[in-house]
C-alpha cells in the first residue's frame, strides 16, 4: 500500500480486509454527517483495553456497504446484523494489528510521516474543507490525526509483512490450476439486469392486492419512460421495495437458475435497452431491465489469467489475514459490550 492509500483509509476509503474497495465519501465531510446512525461514542469492544467505540465501528460498516452514504447512512434491515458483525471482527483486527507493530517496534520515519500528512491533506478541496474535517474527526487537533495516519502506516505495513508479500501466485500456478478446473471456466449463457420490484403481503386481501397492482403500474409507467442505466436506476431506488433497490436495483450478469423461473421466462427473451411488463414472482410484482447478454462460452487461459491470479492471490491473502488474526487474538483479551 503507498502512502497516499495509507492515509484515506482515515475518510474509509480502504479497506484493511483487503477484498473490497469502498467509495470516498465528499472531501470535508463527516461520515457522521452522512448517518442515520445514533453515533455517539459509546464503547462497542476492548481490545487489549483499549476501547473502539461506535464510530470507529460506522467508519468500518461504511466501508463494507458503501452504497448506504447514498440512503443517509442506513443499511438494507436484512443486511445489518451481518454487515455491523463483519465491520467489529474487522476493527478488532486492525487493532491487533496495530498493537502487533507496536510491540514489534515498526517505525515511520518522520519524513515518510510528513508526507503522507500532505497526501492526505492534498484530498481536500480547499484548507476551509480540511479544518471542517479536522474538527469533526480529530477535535480539531493535528497531533490526533498524525497518530491515526501512523496508525494507519503501520496497519499497512505489518499486513504487507505477514500477508501480501507471502500472497504471491506464480504464473505457474495459475495455469496448473487452469488446467485442473476446467468447468469452472465454462460460463452458461448470462444476463446483467435492474428490477424494480413491489411486494405482496402474505395472504393479501383483495384491497392489498390491488394497491400492490396499482403501485407496480406506476412503476412500470415510470420505467418505461427511463432511457439509461442510470434513469432506472434512479426509479428503483426511489421506489422498488426490495434490497436491490440501494443498488439502483442492479444484479449485475445472472444465469437462469439464479432466478425466479417466471422471471426468467421473461428475462431472456428481452433484447438490451429493453424493458418487460409486470411479472408476478412469488410475493411480488417485478419490472425487469435488460442491460446486456453474454453467450455461454468456454474461457481460454489467456482470457482468465490475470483475472484468476488476481483471484487465486486474494484466497491466499484471506487465509493468511485469517491465521494472522487467529494468531493474535489467541494471546489478547477481546471483549464485545
Amino acid at each position: 500500500m503507498n502512502i497516499t492509500n495509507a492515509t484515506r483509509l482515515l475518510l474509509g476509503c480502504l479497506i484493511v480486509s483487503l477484498h473490497a474497495v469502498a467509495q470516498t465519501p465528499a472531501a470535508g465531510k463527516s461520515e457522521f454527517q452522512l448517518s442515520s446512525m445514533n453515533v455517539t461514542g459509546k464503547p462497542v469492544a476492548k481490545v487489549n483495553g483499549t476501547v473502539l467505540t461506535d464510530r470507529d465501528l460506522l467508519h468500518e460498516m461504511l466501508i463494507i456497504f458503501p452504497y448506504a452514504r447514498q440512503h443517509g447512512g442506513k443499511f438494507p434491515k436484512a443486511m445489518e446484523a451481518d454487515i455491523r458483525r463483519g465491520a467489529l471482527s474487522m476493527l478488532e483486527f486492525e487493532e491487533l494489528v496495530y498493537q502487533e507493530a507496536e510491540r514489534r517496534r515498526v517505525s515511520v520515519p518522520s519524513a515518510r510521516l510528513d508526507k503522507a500528512m500532505r497526501d492526505f491533506q492534498d484530498q481536500f478541496s480547499s484548507p476551509d474543507e480540511f479544518h471542517a474535517y479536522l474538527k469533526d474527526e480529530c477535535g480539531g487537533s493535528l497531533h490526533t490525526l498524525r497518530d491515526k495516519v501512523r496508525r494507519s502506516i503501520l496497519i499497512s505495513d505489518l499486513l504487507g509483512a505477514e500477508v501480501h508479500r507471502k500472497a504471491v501466485i506464480t504464473e505457474a500456478q495459475v495455469r496448473e490450476y487452469y488446467r485442473k478446473n476446467p468447468a469452472r471456466f465454462f460460463s452458461a449463457e448470462s444476463i446483467s439486469i435492474q428490477t424494480i420490484s413491489i411486494v405482496i403481503p402474505d395472504k393479501p386481501t383483495s384491497k392489498q392486492e390491488a394497491e400492490s397492482r396499482k403501485r407496480a403500474e406506476d412503476a412500470l409507467t415510470q420505467a418505461r419512460k427511463t432511457k439509461s442505466y442510470e434513469e432506472f436506476g434512479m426509479l428503483a431506488e426511489k421506489v422498488s421495495e426490495d434490497d436491490w433497490r440501494v443498488m439502483m436495483g442492479d444484479h449485475q450478469f445472472v444465469t437462469r437458475d439464479q432466478m425466479p423461473p417466471e422471471v426468467a421466462k421473461v428475462a431472456f427473451t428481452l433484447k438490451p435497452g429493453q424493458t418487460s411488463e409486470l411479472i408476478r414472482a412469488e410475493n411480488s410484482l417485478c419490472v425487469v431491465r435488460l442491460n446486456a447478454r453474454q453467450d455461454s462460452h468456454q474461457a481460454s487461459y489467456d482470457q482468465v489469467k490475470a483475472s484468476l491470479k488476481k483471484e487465486l492471490e486474494s484466497t491466499k491473502v484471506e487465509t493468511l489475514r485469517q491465521s494472522l488474526h487467529q494468531q493474535l487474538r489467541k494471546k489478547a483479551r477481546v471483549e464485545e459490550l
